[in-house]
């Protein structure tokens, strides 16, 4: 069970005018979060530093020659996601709760978090998870970090959605994210200041 004030399984949105610029305009689905830190994924941001076909070339996995051609559409339509700053040569997938292995984390009821080569080869056989996020990096916290930058205002949250997390255009996570919060994002500033 979650604890209180935790925001495992919430989406983080980054505020206008966030200083670090590899968070600008991100959405971050929360994985963990407890008194030691937080981890979670970028869910709104592609990497192009490698494809999907060329990952499974560098971990060795073998696809049935039917899915493994490179012409194949389905294959080729997987993207990548930048899920983080750390550790960018690590993957994690954030998938529907429908696929779990024994080193699968359960998140909420929906959602779950997987980081092994076995999840990647039943992607490519076409036998995964009916809704995955591949991501390459992760965004880390420590202990008590995400609180003080949320008191910054740094950070709004909001509760996930598979719609949103899963379904929906990556350019238009942020602003749809910020609307269900009720925030018209064309009245933000992009400064910030003190009264």
């Amino acid at each position: 069970m979650k604890k209180q004030g935790y925001l495992e399984g919430q989406l983080l949105l980054a505020m206008p005018g966030m200083t670090d610029p590899r968070f600008d305009h991100s959405v971050i689905y929360v994985c963990s979060h407890n008194e030691e830190g937080a981890m979670g994924l970028i869910i709104n941001k592609r990497t192009t530093s490698i494809d999907f076909l060329s990952l499974l070339d560098q971990l060795d996995i073998d696809v049935d020659s039917d899915l493994g051609d490179s012409d194949n559409p389905v294959l080729n339509r997987i993207m990548l996601h930048a899920g983080g700053p750390v550790e960018i040569g690590r993957g994690f997938i954030l998938h529907s709760a429908d696929y779990v292995q024994d080193s699968t984390l359960i998140v909420s009821e929906t959602i779950a978090l997987t980081a092994t080569v076995d999840i990647l080869s039943a992607i490519a056989r076409g036998e995964g998870p009916q809704d995955y996020i591949i991501a390459l990096g992760y965004s880390g916290w420590g202990a008590g970090q995400l609180e003080q930058e949320m008191q910054q205002n740094s950070w709004l949250n909001i509760e996930a959605d598979e719609e949103l997390v899963f379904r929906t255009d990556l350019e238009l996570k942020w602003p749809r994210a910020m609307a269900k919060l009720g925030v018209d994002v064309s009245l933000l500033s992009m400064d910030s200041g003190h009264a």
